[in-house]
């Protein structure tokens, strides 16, 4: 089997002294391929990177007319968030509203990954609880879809159970992939994963962003998260994280959504294209590279918007006293 590329490399000094290989599509929304590096074929599980996917049925089965859900709690649902006291406030409330608790949450406890929160915590000598996992608002996502549908809470995170079936189907729809033939784990969050091709994912995430082909529904619930994720950038993930900084800078324009070991996915809408990557070492450093340069190269962007995502993307190498000693780059080919 062919290596996929050499995508971004680290030096110090005039040395190279890290490299990272991926696969990358840049996908139409009428399945054509706009630009591609390595194997996008290859299935992958794309982690929480599909979140706006999993968030359709919130929506579509009425569930968020049902619990009178607003852009906030749209996009926390999208999000990995940091669990800085905003994301824990937002799902402890929604959880309130559906007459619910953190107890019903199947994440588990996780520590935030907000550096601050998680001094709070010890300084305060407070538990981190399932409320301070990332995804702990997707899974209040879920379990008010199940509470609206009078579904079982218990099990919810079972492949066969409805919530989670729902998803296939969507995922199936979507990304033209053989989803019922395809892989499936457990996420880190304990909800089920598939493996999906990247020219997949791009396309799901392709028509996410225009529409086409998808049932009005669809168009309708798609349309609704993307607004809040652009609204509500903070709760897709929380302070000085790439995600929320990137959707801040380019306005309304674009959403992205970064997962565990090195993929990302994103839509730009009026340029009717989905975004899909993987870096194969699982760097999210690497992973925020790649994506800012396609989102750069691909995007139309103004000048100012244009260096100000370089800079966001590109981020030097620092030594302890601040002082500049190497560079993140494109390797030559890509």
């Amino acid at each position: 089997m062919k290596a996929n590329p050499i995508l971004v490399e680290i030096t110090r000094g005039d040395l190279t002294e890290s490299i990272h290989r991926g696969a990358y599509a840049v996908i139409k929304d009428d399945a054509s391929v706009v630009s591609s590096a390595g194997d996008i074929d290859k299935l992958t599980y794309p982690r929480s990177s599909l979140k706006p996917l999993q968030a359709l049925p919130l929506i579509e089965t009425g569930a968020a007319n049902r619990w009178t859900l607003t852009n906030l709690e749209f996009a926390i649902a999208c999000g990995s968030h940091s669990g800085e006291e905003r994301h824990v406030t937002a799902v402890r409330e929604w959880l309130e509203r559906i007459g619910l608790s953190m107890i019903n949450l199947g994440c588990g406890a996780q520590q935030p990954t907000s550096t601050q929160a998680r001094r709070y915590l010890v300084k305060n000598n407070i538990a981190p609880s399932p409320l301070y996992h990332n995804c702990s608002g997707k899974h209040a996502g879920f379990l008010s879809t199940a509470k609206h549908c009078k579904e079982p809470l218990e099990g919810y995170l079972e492949k066969n159970h409805p919530v989670q079936l729902r998803i296939k189907q969507i995922l199936s729809e979507m990304t033209l992939d053989n989803i019922d033939v395809s892989p499936v784990a457990k996420d880190g969050c304990g909800a089920p994963i598939f493996g999906i091709s990247l020219r997949g994912l791009a396309l799901a995430m392709a028509c996410y962003g225009t529409g086409r082909g998808l049932p009005d529904a669809r168009v309708n619930a798609a349309k609704k998260l993307y607004k809040a994720m652009t609204a509500q950038p903070f709760m897709v993930a929380g302070t000085d994280r790439w995600d929320t900084e990137t959707m801040i800078l380019s306005g309304s324009r674009l959403i992205v959504k970064g997962g565990a070991e090195g993929v990302y996915s994103g839509c730009i809408p009026d340029q009717g294209i989905g975004i899909a990557l993987k870096i194969d070492d699982g760097g999210r450093r690497a992973a925020e590279t790649i994506m800012g340069l396609l989102l750069d190269r691909f995007g139309k962007f103004n000048q100012n918007i244009s260096l100000k995502l370089n800079a966001l993307s590109f981020p030097p190498i620092l030594n302890s006293n601040g002082e500049k000693v190497g560079i993140t780059q494109i390797h030559s080919e890509v």
